[in-house]
């Protein structure tokens, strides 16, 4: 009787673990993938150039989050600029992802169907620095065998 219980504590645990992995899965949805369109800077006289940008968004490793690669696309070819970690609130549909090191600033986008808008803002002096619009891409389709 004892193991019986045991045995059926264990699948609970289970079943819970495999229903908040699919939870934390299905508000993430709005957000994973790969996002491609313009960030434009704000601040005039300044080393910011405005870009073509292609961001990819995927759950981080381990968990709890996930993370930005963001790249340029400078004469057709993808230069990476960074991989940043961010968080994503799906009931106010907005992303948020910060930076570090020289120039720390927040990332904050909201989501609009296949759409995402934001803006980059320095926090010290806290100045915008960048707005982005972006849009989602379909995934490559997989060739036929």
């Amino acid at each position: 009787m004892k193991s019986l219980i045991l045995y059926l504590f264990a699948v609970v645990v289970a079943i819970s673990a495999v229903a908040l992995s699919l939870h934390a899965a299905s508000e993430t949805r709005d957000v994973i993938g790969t996002w491609e369109g313009e960030s434009k800077c704000t601040v005039p006289d300044s080393p910011c150039h405005d870009e073509h940008v292609i961001y990819t968004i995927k759950p981080a490793a381990g968990g709890g989050g996930l993370m930005m690669q963001a790249d340029k696309v400078v004469n057709g070819e993808r230069q990476n600029m960074g991989t940043l970690p961010c968080r994503y609130d799906p009931a106010g549909k907005r992303l948020t992802c910060v930076t570090e090191g020289a120039k720390p600033g927040d990332w904050i986008f909201t989501v609009s169907g296949d759409t995402m808008t934001g803006t980059a803002t320095l926090r010290n002096p806290h100045q915008l620095y960048r707005r982005v619009h972006v849009e989602r891409q379909a995934p490559a389709k997989k060739p036929s065998a």
